[in-house]
């Protein structure tokens, strides 16, 4: 425990110590209280939750500054969010009515597909989970139901997407709708959308990861957001609006600051040039906000199908862009976001993404995209996407066939012939061709990004004083390894044709639970949001 979180600790520990005094908490309450303050400072589903969470406070908020009177304004904010017993059961205080808002204009709904399983096999996951809707009144869980039905004397297995709610500390069912087929049948993150979808609501759809997090000062900003579907962005209208991340996790290792710099470069510099002026943006798993009756209407905002989706994120964009969609970029809000802290992790991280863009390569997508973009926009699609990976791969080849042929001049005896021989003749170039290279180069040359977006955010002394440090932590053999792994796993992709051989590294990337999230504008814009 770090003295930041020694301080968190004690900090804590003070406040249920009050609290036991004044409400006089047993054991189990405090039990209860210390996993909820733990979860919040993990990459878990609680702490997405209260993050999204803070949509409906900033909508509270706007509505009433919008709302209250000058008296109202006066008392404070806190007198309005803390009413008494007769406040709450009146309908027109100004309690109920900001209430009303937030309900009307903001819907979350987490999905998890084994929720009826687990709570009928009582497992305690399945209570964490209704704790969550007791403590969020408008978090909504969706899940997949097995229900066994009789027909024609035949037991048949039927399958329904329930939506549940927190009613009296139970869940309460909302909607029931039965699908036609088995549930599962594609990857676990796709798969939970797709099911998940009709059951939210609104003109807007913003998609969350279980591993983010959200800030009450960018939650206030949501209405600015929803406005850019209203301005104009060239021919046509948008349909994703790109939202940057703050990696939160690059102080726990080292590896995990080379990660969370190296992902920093990518959701802001990266994405910024890719959607101007490249005009190749499209989704990359990020908190982008769609535009849901283009979507729903267009088959949905990802693909499911197993082997060829695992990357289920981008065919979102690719699907968008392919039917006259317009992504853009907005950085004047940004989302939380955990990365994975250990090498293990970012090794399948990496085996993931790369094994995604081999899949990338064989799909159909990219060939009619190729097909319709002009000149231009198809070298930048190219490069941006599929293309890195390829000259990846060359490049790797072409440094095992240096290091192979170098051993093949020393052993046979021939690279001292050819000095020699150049040396008399004077030949100085074939000389310098042949002076051993270091492959720490590429290494360097791939934080060169990420030098420049730290020197755009915090000036270039601090850039260069991380670049240094990143370079004394042997920064350069991790981004080389790291290049490696994207190699060998494109590799496999592509001369395998999917990644039927690689899926048990998957699973536990393809789980079940998703988020998401919605909300209105204040000025009639709807929002609706999921992960």
């Amino acid at each position: 425990m770090t003295c930041f979180q020694a301080d968190e600790w004690n900090n804590f520990m003070e406040r249920l110590t009050c609290k036991r005094e004044t409400a006089g908490w047993t054991s189990e309450e405090n039990v209860l209280h210390l996993r909820y303050w733990a979860s919040q400072r993990g990459q878990t589903l609680s702490r997405t939750v209260r993050g999204m969470m803070y949509y409906r406070r900033a909508l509270k908020l706007q509505a009433f500054l919008d709302m209250a009177s000058e008296n109202e304004i006066l008392e404070g904010y806190k007198a309005v969010a803390f009413p008494t017993e007769e406040d709450k059961k009146s309908q027109k205080s100004l309690y109920a009515q900001l209430e009303a808002v937030a309900d009307m204009k903001f819907t979350y709904v987490a999905t998890c597909q084994n929720y009826g399983i687990q709570k009928q096999n009582g497992d305690r996951r399945a209570t964490d989970i209704l704790n969550l809707m007791v403590n969020n009144p408008s978090l909504r869980v969706a899940y997949i139901d097995e229900v066994e039905e009789r027909e024609n004397n035949k037991v048949k297995k039927e399958y329904y997407s329930v939506l549940v709610k927190a009613f009296n500390n139970h869940d309460q069912e909302i909607y029931r709708i039965k699908l036609p087929g088995p549930a599962k049948l594609g990857e676990g993150k796709p798969e939970n959308q797709n099911h998940a979808i009709i059951f939210t609501r609104g003109e807007a759809l913003q998609t969350i990861d279980m591993n983010q997090d959200n800030y009450l000062e960018e939650a206030l900003k949501m209405r600015n957001l929803l406005e850019e579907f209203k301005e104009d962005h060239g021919v046509h209208p948008p349909t994703i609006l790109g939202v940057r991340e703050h990696i939160f996790t690059g102080s726990v290792s080292s590896l995990a600051w080379f990660m969370s710099n190296q992902e920093t470069s990518f959701v802001t510099i990266g994405q910024r040039v890719l959607a101007s002026p490249l005009k190749v943006r499209f989704h990359y798993g990020h908190p982008d906000v769609f535009d849901r009756i283009f979507h729903i209407t267009r088959g949905g905002i990802s693909k499911a199908s197993r082997v060829i989706n695992l990357s289920e994120d981008i065919f979102a964009g690719f699907n968008s862009t392919l039917r006259q969609g317009n992504v853009t970029h907005h950085e004047y809000i940004q989302v939380g976001k955990g990365r994975d802290v250990g090498l293990n992790q970012i090794s399948l991280f990496e085996a993931k993404v790369a094994c995604g863009n081999g899949e990338q390569a064989i799909s159909r997508d990219i060939y009619r995209l190729g097909r319709r973009f002009d000149f231009f926009r198809m070298l930048s699609c190219y490069n941006t996407t599929v293309g890195y990976y390829v000259s990846t791969m060359l490049v790797v080849i072409t440094l095992y066939a240096f290091l192979y042929g170098r051993l093949y001049l020393v052993l046979s005896g021939l690279e001292k012939s050819l000095i020699n021989k150049a040396k008399v003749n004077g030949n100085f170039p074939l000389e310098a061709a042949l002076a051993s290279q270091s492959l720490v180069q590429i290494g360097i040359l791939m934080s060169l990004p990420m030098v420049m977006e730290i020197g755009l955010e915090r000036g270039f002394r601090s850039a260069l004083c991380d670049f240094i440090i990143m370079q004394l932590q042997l920064a350069s053999f991790f981004y080389t390894f790291s290049l490696g792994t994207k190699t060998h796993y494109f590799g496999r992709t592509i001369f395998s044709l999917g990644t039927k051989t690689l899926e048990p590294f998957y699973k536990r990337d393809t789980g079940s639970r998703v988020s998401w999230c919605g909300m209105k504008n204040l000025g009639g814009q709807f929002c609706t949001g999921f992960c």
